[in-house]
């Protein structure tokens, strides 16, 4: 088996993307990181914030940064947010760069998991679903586009899935 030096978890909200990650670097011995949880580290504000004051253009060059400089370093499972597919340089380095996993989940799924999340600006808006569904409408084919597999997180716990991708990255 060829060593993989970084995994990159892409998918919607909601897909349980840093949950999982927290545990499948654990069970791999590597380190974990989150693009959102960074980002907000740096800036010392939530991502709604910067969503408020610089907005989702804003929001996207700040990511793109983070994604860039994380998706360099070795040893790193990466949790992404749900967006960051959207531009071409981090898909180009996502696929580039590591091992890429997308974790599919339903917008149903996802509007169950994310119904009382204040933190998402994406969704603050009279139909969340609705949003869900378009927003799965424009990524889907993005995310399969820079993965390297394609594991189901709907209706799983997070050990099940991230043991799964375990056993897939070991194939």
């Amino acid at each position: 088996m060829t060593r993989i030096k970084n995994i990159f978890l892409v998918g919607p909200m909601g897909a349980g993307k840093t949950t999982i990650g927290r545990q499948l670097a654990e069970l791999l011995g590597l380190d974990f990181d989150d693009s959102d949880k960074e980002l907000q580290r740096r800036t010392g504000v939530d991502i709604p914030t910067i969503f408020d004051f610089e907005g989702e253009d804003g929001f996207r060059r700040r990511e793109k940064a983070v994604i860039d400089e994380l998706t360099q370093r070795e040893g790193i499972v990466l949790a992404t947010g749900g967006g960051a597919v959207l531009d071409p340089e981090n898909r180009g380095w996502l696929s580039g760069r590591g091992f890429v996993v997308y974790l599919y989940c339903s917008p149903e799924q996802q509007y169950e998991r994310t119904l009382r999340d204040r933190s998402r600006p994406l969704l603050q808006t009279e139909d969340p679903l609705s949003r869900l569904k378009a927003l799965m409408e424009q990524r889907d084919p993005l995310y399969r586009q820079v993965a390297d597999i394609v594991v189901q997180s709907e209706k799983r716990s997070a050990a099940s899935v991230a043991k799964e991708i375990m056993r897939k990255i070991q194939e």
